[in-house]
């Protein structure tokens, strides 16, 4: 047994924040503390040191918000808000615009239906977080998810999208159980109408059995349903989301990135979520139900037959010196995917004659990715003409001439569309794993880019939203009832 790294995290009885230690042990990477009234918690951190290890490169430490939300008094993470120990900006930013839901699933890190009151946001409010949230310096974010709850409930999600696009955010997406998207493809159609980019899709898997289980019935011929009216009315753009539990749907990962595959005209990504001990579920099984981003990784290489193998998915932060290359080279700040390289891993995916090709095989990521910041530093050193060979030449390590032109033309133009273009010929998989009271690390939230925004002004990691902060803001926010 070894000690890896000391840090901060949470007792999950009294929230009281401890003193903890994440070690290695017979290859399994854990996290312990100690609480004087609770007394001692250990957890599985990631159920592989290797791919733990190998993680570890690919650290990039951002700077944070020039225009923090809220000062620092108690200490991370009661100061959510975002206060100016923060070291990430906001990538995706969420807003709830509901707590009601159609459904009471057991397992709901929201605690959504069940809560005793109902938080639901005017019109007003939410433009004012939109407002905020584009307030973010140095760089606002562009992409925003509707949340819950179950957002459908609001029959003007409409005119809130709408709104969100008017005050600048490019890429739009609703996050759903796909109920109402299954039953009424009019309301389907009036959200595309109103700029939806994405349907952000509860999806765990590709028989009954999960459903039955994380959602108290079969639903899967709802979300079948969902995605041919997606399809029909001209949404192409769906991303899967299967919530992932030890012994409850384990068995369904290589069947769901086919599933993405084979629907290649309209789902665009598959992203796992391994189950977050927080909201409604049942906590006693803890060690019986979690499962962590390296189960994920063997369990993909496994069951897709070594198409994908652990080794073709990167931490989120590998992609940073895109983003500094090309806003150094176009004179302009690009968000930095600065997540701690253990919140999440992913790949890109090329459906080719039924199979399941990695990026890895028609790109060196490493390789490139170290031009990008060769790339970088010659602009840093005023050398742009130097640069711009460089950023050519990198092309060589993109073996596919379609790749290489895809890759170009982000590269070249820097834009969303250019993105979009590229991200349309690729199924993106990827894991992100929330954390919990139980395996909460206080590194990662400081450097977490998945924000929600509140009425009040304040922008809080999701982690720290859903860990401690939703049970006591959102009633302050609410009406009883």
């Amino acid at each position: 047994m070894r000690t890896l790294k000391r840090t901060k995290s949470l007792c999950p009885e009294c929230m009281a924040v401890l003193d903890a230690e994440i070690y290695e042990d017979g290859g399994v990477v854990y996290i312990r503390k100690q609480c004087k009234s609770h007394g001692d918690f250990e957890d599985v951190y990631w159920s592989d040191y290797g791919t733990f290890e190998r993680a570890e490169k690919y650290e990039c430490i951002g700077e944070g918000l020039e225009t923090p939300k809220t000062p620092s008094i108690e200490g991370c993470p009661f100061d959510c808000g975002i206060c100016p120990q923060h070291k990430s900006q906001t990538i995706l930013a969420i807003i709830d615009v509901t707590n009601r839901c159609n459904l009471r699933c057991p397992i709901c890190f929201a605690n959504a239906e069940v809560a005793g009151y109902k938080y639901e946001p005017t019109q007003d409010e939410i433009l004012g977080m939109l407002k905020n949230l584009r307030s973010n310096r140095p760089t606002p974010p562009n992409s925003l998810q509707f949340s819950g709850g179950e957002p459908t409930m609001r029959d003007d999600l409409p005119d809130l999208i709408r709104m969100a696009s008017r005050e600048g955010f490019d890429h739009i997406e609703v996050n759903t159980n796909g109920i109402r998207i299954a039953n009424d493809p009019s309301y389907l159609k009036k959200l595309i109408d109103a700029g939806l980019s994405t349907l952000y899709l509860q999806f765990d898997g590709t028989k009954p059995e999960p459903y039955v289980v994380a959602r108290g019935l079969n639903l899967l011929d709802t979300k079948l349903k969902a995605i041919e009216n997606c399809r029909s009315v001209g949404l192409h753009s769906v991303v899967l989301v299967p919530t992932l539990v030890r012994g409850v749907n384990d068995d369904q990962v290589g069947d769901i990135i086919r599933f993405a595959a084979k629907n290649y005209d309209v789902v665009r990504g598959v992203n796992f979520q391994p189950v977050s001990m927080a909201g409604r579920i049942d906590k006693k099984k803890l060690r019986e139900m979690r499962i962590t981003i390296p189960d994920l990784l063997k369990l993909a290489e496994a069951q897709t037959g070594g198409e994908l193998k652990a080794s073709d998915f990167y931490p989120i932060p590998v992609v940073v010196p895109v983003a500094k290359a090309v806003g150094a080279l176009k004179g302009k700040r690009y968000q930095e995917f600065t997540n701690h390289q253990h919140c999440g891993m992913a790949t890109m995916v090329l459906p080719e004659d039924g199979k399941l090709v990695p990026i890895t095989k028609y790109a060196d990521v490493d390789k490139f990715m170290a031009a990008m910041e060769k790339v970088y530093e010659d602009c840093a050193k005023g050398s742009k003409t130097r640069a711009k060979m460089r950023l050519v030449g990198s092309l060589r390590h993109v073996k596919l001439s379609l790749m290489s032109n895809l890759v170009s033309s982000v590269l070249l133009h820097g834009d969303y569309s250019s993105l979009g273009e590229f991200m349309r010929k690729v199924i993106l998989v990827g894991c992100m794993h929330f954390m919990d009271p139980y395996n909460f690390d206080l590194e990662r939230v400081q450097r977490c880019t998945i924000h929600y925004a509140l009425p009040d002004g304040k922008v809080i990691p999701f982690c720290t939203m859903n860990s401690i902060h939703r049970p006591r803001l959102e009633p302050s926010l609410s009406k009883r009832g």
